[in-house]
């Protein structure tokens, strides 16, 4: 008996966030001067280049350069680990494979920057008031929303097949 196609061919998605937050990127670098704020939505939303050579809401941000390799390696890591369980699940198994999808291609995301920058730019700035979202980029809300998800979708997975009578 033979295993069902794997969920490797999600990965497509993976590389759809990684090119996204690329070019995002690229252009954030080239039309915005660094912690200048361009309002996009007045109030909520501002575009403001920030780099962060920490991790999630600049964790480790001012330590002596260690954690650019410290974060490079759990990425790829978890990436590694992400894949293995994506190689495990049947290709139509999308609530687990897409969340996973987005995570694997939002931590690459970043790992381009640390490798290549030695810090990831940040450039998405969302606020209330004065009370501001750390700096964040699309690869950020990649991870974020595959997180949501695979929590989302794990909670709820018994429930979706039972019938109420």
């Amino acid at each position: 008996m033979s295993r069902p196609a794997s969920a490797l061919p999600w990965l497509w998605l993976s590389a759809l966030v990684i090119v996204l937050d690329q070019i995002t990127k690229l252009l954030a670098l080239a039309k915005l001067a660094p912690y200048e704020s361009r309002a996009v939505i007045d109030g909520l939303l501002d575009w403001t280049l920030a780099f962060n050579s920490g991790a999630a809401f600049s964790f480790l941000a001012t330590a002596d350069g260690w954690q650019r390799w410290f974060f490079a390696i759990l990425a790829v890591g978890i990436c590694s680990a992400l894949v293995v369980w994506l190689s495990r699940l049947p290709r139509a198994d999308w609530r687990n494979a897409a969340p996973l999808a987005l995570i694997i291609g939002g931590a690459l995301g970043n790992l381009v920057d640390r490798l290549r920058l030695g810090h990831v730019v940040d450039f998405i700035d969302v606020y209330w008031g004065n009370s501001h979202w750390p700096a964040f980029n699309i690869a950020d809300s990649a991870i974020s929303v595959g997180a949501v998800m695979l929590i989302v979708f794990g909670l709820f997975a018994g429930k979706a097949g039972t019938k109420r009578g």
